[in-house]
Order: structure tokens, then sequence, then C-alpha cells
């Protein structure tokens, strides 16, 4: 097949373009301009220069000749001065570059969304979590950050280009790690800081931990066989641990001692708000941005049962997908030397 692929240069999108490379395929990247090229060094692929909110940009004719269209591109931030060019990115780029693809006559196009579009885990009568799954009904009111909130817009209006016959399929990642995580993410800064030993403390809150490898696989396999209109969850069936169950497979793995003191949520709400506020002044981001810390407020489990059993994603253990990813920023210097360096 030949690929169209957009955010090529991200975490996921990096994994993606090598996985789609050594099963065969061909991949036409759109790249932005100065785009970090460190992901995707010493493969062979098509590039071609756009950006999705560019009006200038014939996204249809860039796409012609391509079978799969896989929208991965997003602007991704918990903090930002101005979050205008987060919607025009997320939810206007995402109507042009499915729009462009119906008009290329991709035969299928996969849109990478986010379990944050996904509604969170409830307590059963013994007080434990119930991981979520695509059908768990959630709103726009329940998006507690302008990203989550764009991601659900784009989300929405997928869903009406795929009733209008679209070939859409929409995948949501939950929490992927491994190699290439350039930037880092997120996630992947939270691995960077418990080896700088920059983790002095841990909330009380839970993730879905994945291997990015198994995400960009699932990722083709929704290509292949995912049903238009359809959404599924990238995630691991093992994977709903707590931060503080993460930090101790973290420990086994690396050798740096786990962080013991649990820090109230009170107290880094607390300080998030102030750590905005002077972000404010200098327009620098803050440390932890205070979506995030809401964010940690929650379990974030999910059950990504659908996309095993309809897709056969594959179920990596998610302590072989954290050693990758420690052995890979260890091997390429973000270990030792400021994470942002």
């Amino acid at each position: 097949m030949t690929c169209f692929l957009t955010g090529g240069s991200g975490f996921i999108g990096a994994n993606l373009l090598h996985e789609l490379v050594a099963r065969g395929h061909r991949v036409r990247a759109l790249l932005r301009p100065g785009a970090d090229l460190r992901g995707i060094e010493g493969i062979e692929y098509e590039r071609v220069t756009g950006d999705i909110t560019d009006r200038s940009d014939d996204l249809a004719a860039l796409m012609q000749g391509c079978d799969w269209c896989f929208h991965l591109a997003a602007r991704y931030a918990l903090w930002l001065p101005d979050y205008g060019p987060m919607y025009k990115a997320n939810v206007v780029g995402t109507q042009k570059v499915i729009r462009a693809a119906v008009k290329a006559r991709c035969s299928r196009i996969v849109y990478t969304s986010t379990t944050g579009c996904i509604g969170l885990p409830k307590r059963d009568a013994s007080g434990n979590f119930i991981p979520t799954d695509e059908q768990t009904r959630v709103g726009e009111s329940q998006m507690s950050s302008h990203y989550k909130r764009s991601k659900w817009q784009a989300e929405v209006a997928v869903r009406q280009l795929a009733a209008e016959g679209a070939p859409v399929v929409i995948v949501n990642p939950s929490a992927p790690v491994g190699p290439r995580d350039v930037k880092p993410t997120p996630t992947g800064q939270v691995i960077v800081d418990f080896l700088n030993r920059a983790m002095p403390a841990y909330l009380d809150t839970g993730l879905n931990w994945v291997s990015v490898r198994d995400v960009a696989v699932g990722h083709i396999l929704a290509a292949e066989r995912g049903r238009v209109g359809e959404r599924y969850i990238l995630g691991n069936e093992s994977g709903n641990w707590t931060l503080q169950q993460g930090f101790q497979v973290l420990s086994e793995i690396s050798g740096v001692p786990a962080p013991r003191f649990q820090l109230p949520f009170a107290l880094a709400l607390g300080a998030a708000h102030a750590d905005e506020w002077i972000s404010r002044l200098t327009h620098r981001p803050p440390r932890a941005p205070l979506a995030g810390v809401r964010m940690a407020r929650h379990r974030m489990w999910y059950n990504p049962s659908k996309a095993v059993q309809e897709l056969g994603l594959p179920q990596t253990p998610p302590q072989q997908a954290l050693r990758e990813a420690v052995d890979w920023f260890r091997l390429h210097g973000y270990v030792g030397k400021k994470s942002d360096a």
C-alpha cells in the first residue's frame, strides 16, 4: 500500500512510519518545515513539506495515489499562552485532512484521537475502579483541558464525516511508552525525570501503560480490519497501573530508587496554580500544568478488549515497553543531563 502520513515526526508517528516501512508499505509523510526528524532517521520514505493548517496547501493533490491515510498530526500541550492555534490544528486541520483523503479516494483513513475522549472509570459497589471502554457515555462538558476539548470536537467532526461516507476509523491510544520519544511526551518526561532522580514524590493517579510499538501496529490493523465509523482503544489489558506501581517497575528495571512520598492532591493543585500564574508573566510553560494535575486526580484506566478481539491488537507486557523506553532514553543521552537539553 501507499500510505499518506501526517505527524510522522511525533512519537507515535515515528514508530508507525518505521512499522509501515518494515512491512513493505510505501510512505508519503507530510512534515512541516523545520520538523525534528531524529525519530525517523535511517528509513526510506517520501517527504512532502506542508502544514495541515495552511490554507494554501492542497492536501488532496499531495495524497493522489495513496491507498491509506493516517492522520496523527495534532497540537498537544497542557498549557499554552494562546489556545487558538491548538483548536485550529486539532479541529479545523483534522476536518481538512479527512476531506482531502476522501477527495483523493483513499480507501481507508485512520484518525488518531486519544483516550482523553473516553469516559473516566467509576468505582463499583466494592470501591474498585472499573476500566472504561468505547461505549462509556461522555460529553464535551467532561473534557477538563483545552487539549481534550479540541480532540473531542475533532472526534465529533470525524464521526460526522464517517456518517457522510468517509471511510474513517478512529483509534484512541492510552499512555504509550517505548523508543523514539524524542521530545519527549508528558509520559516520557515522567520516565526521564524518574531516571534523573528529579521525581521526589508521586500523585495518587493511574495510567494505562502500553507499548508504542503496539500502538503503531494497532494503526495498521485499524486500516486493515477496523470498521468504518468505529473507535478502538489502543491500550494494554494488563497495563492499568497506579503511578506508584509504574515507578516500582521502573525501579526494578533501572536500579533507580522509586519515590516514597505521596504528594497530597491539594498541595499539587496549589503549586500548579502558582506555577501557571508565573507562566502568565514569563510566557514559559509551567513545570506542572494545572490541566495535568487535574487529570491526575483520576484513574485513567481503560479496557482495550474491543481492539484486541476485532483488530488483533498486540499485548506486549508493559514491563517490556518500559524497559525499551529506559534503554532508549539512556542510549540517546536523556539521562544525566537536563531533560530539555
